[in-house]
């Protein structure tokens, strides 16, 4: 009972509900609590009076909860239909590069279109057909059928000393740029960093990636994640 009326749930809003309602999603994992309708704004490049509209049509809907000059929090069933919008997103890169040979910089916006298709009995033959993978090809975790999201220990490049070694697991900044730049860096999810030293003036790094040793700055630094070796 409390599946189908989840799957209904999800079925019943539009593309603009789904992309609010899974923006104020990150923006809570990053603020922990409570998201103001400024942060929702800059997140969707709109104006504020737009973001209160929407707010309140979705408060209306119980997907959040709305505290004027507080900010918003998602409900039980808001947090389970943007994490399914997530799930959809992540689900088709992996098919878009696993399957179609599509390249980790050119998957985000396809998958931005994809994430919207309603049928339920696709995206559990997708997953599925898949082996049900955990992340997508920029290391983000892949949230189940239930909502729920395996966690993984790791931590930024910058955060790493002299001498420490990790292998990196996903991306902060997921932009083509971005991604191009560690392809020309040959660097990708699995690849093992070497940290060789380290400025203290600006951050910036000198790292060994298989027998490459270069200089990354310290915004690269804080766009990578790793795990510790």
């Amino acid at each position: 009972m409390v599946i189908k009326k989840y799957i209904y749930l999800c079925s019943m809003f539009s593309l603009a509900e789904e992309n609010y309602l899974k923006a104020i999603y990150h923006l809570e994992q990053q603020a922990k609590g409570e998201v103001s309708t400024n942060a929702i704004a800059e997140r969707m490049d709109t104006k504020p009076s737009s973001v209160t509209d929407m707010v309140q049509k979705l408060a209306e809907k119980k997907l959040l909860s709305y505290k004027r000059y507080k900010g918003v929090l998602l409900t039980a069933d808001g947090r389970k239909t943007a994490a399914n919008v997530i799930r959809k997103h992540r689900l088709w890169e992996v098919f878009l590069v696993e399957k179609l040979n599509f390249h980790w910089d050119e998957v985000h916006e396809i998958a931005e279109q994809l994430e919207h298709v309603h049928s339920e009995e696709l995206i559990s033959r997708l997953d599925k057909f898949l082996g049900s993978p955990d992340f997508d090809p920029h290391g983000d975790p892949i949230p189940d059928k239930h909502g729920n999201v395996k966690r993984t220990e790791k931590k930024l490049l910058s955060e790493l000393e002299k001498k420490q070694r990790g292998v990196c697991v996903g991306v902060r900044e997921s932009s083509s740029e971005f991604l191009q730049y560690l392809d020309k860096k040959k660097i990708t999810i699995g690849t093992k960093i070497t940290v060789l030293g380290k400025e203290f003036f600006d951050g910036s790094m000198i790292i060994q990636v298989g027998r490459d040793q270069f200089f990354i700055s310290k915004k690269i630094g804080e766009n990578l994640y790793v795990q510790t070796l």
